[in-house]
């Protein structure tokens, strides 16, 4: 149920000038654990998905000024840099259901992670953790539709395998392409999962890098 609003600015010329577009939908997802990494990319190499790369993520999670947004674990906002640029995300989670993550994305046309933080600072959000990711992500054509899978991985947590579709029967159905267990998905946020399987708090965390991780109060680990 992806739903994105899209507004159009004509000139003089009949032309739109290009400018970035929020999207706002409920996120899609299943995670799966515990999965044999090099026979998945078999697999999709096999049903003849588009291998778009491996990234780098580098994120900042901002919380409001009173840290209320901690404290319930619903809500962030986070600023990623990505080989495709800078984006920003407000992620409201409703709960740990398979449409539960409300996200309203918007994506800057900016190279500089550092101004839309400073940007965030300035109008009263605090920026609490930086943290990163590594990620493979695929296209797997499903019938006439198509979803995402993501290879993501972690400091200090087992790689594991999310898949993003516009519906859950099309998120059944790459699962079932792919030889995963669909009464083994997992449909809660990543930050509660991890919390769960791991007992890695991320909502307490103010470092989370492969180089090293820092909770509040200066705890490290």
């Amino acid at each position: 149920m992806t739903t994105s609003h899209h507004g159009h600015a004509h000139t003089a010329h009949g032309h739109a000038p290009h400018h970035p577009h929020p999207k706002q939908h409920i996120e899609l997802e299943a995670r799966f654990l515990g999965v044999d990494i090099p026979e998945l990319k078999a697999k999709l190499k096999e049903l003849g998905a588009k291998d778009t790369g491996e990234d780098f993520l580098k994120e900042f999670i901002f919380f409001d000024k009173d840290l209320t947004w901690q404290e319930n674990k619903k809500t962030l906002v986070r600023v990623r840099q990505s080989n495709q640029g800078v984006h920003l995300a407000y992620k409201h989670v409703e709960e740990d259901t398979i449409d539960g993550t409300e996200e309203i994305e918007f994506d800057f046309e900016v190279s500089d992670l550092e101004k839309v933080k400073l940007f965030l600072e300035r109008i009263g959000l605090i920026p609490y953790c930086y943290q990163e990711k590594k990620r493979h992500s695929y296209t797997l054509a499903v019938g006439h539709s198509h979803v995402t899978v993501d290879i993501d991985t972690w400091p200090k947590i087992p790689t594991y395998v999310e898949i993003e579709a516009d519906t859950e029967h099309l998120l059944e159905q790459a699962a079932k392409k792919l030889g995963l267990d669909w009464s083994k998905a997992l449909f809660e946020s990543p930050r509660n999962m991890i919390a769960r399987e791991y007992n890695i708090h991320m909502e307490n965390l103010r470092i989370f890098t492969f180089d090293r991780i820092e909770y509040k109060g200066d705890k490290q680990a």
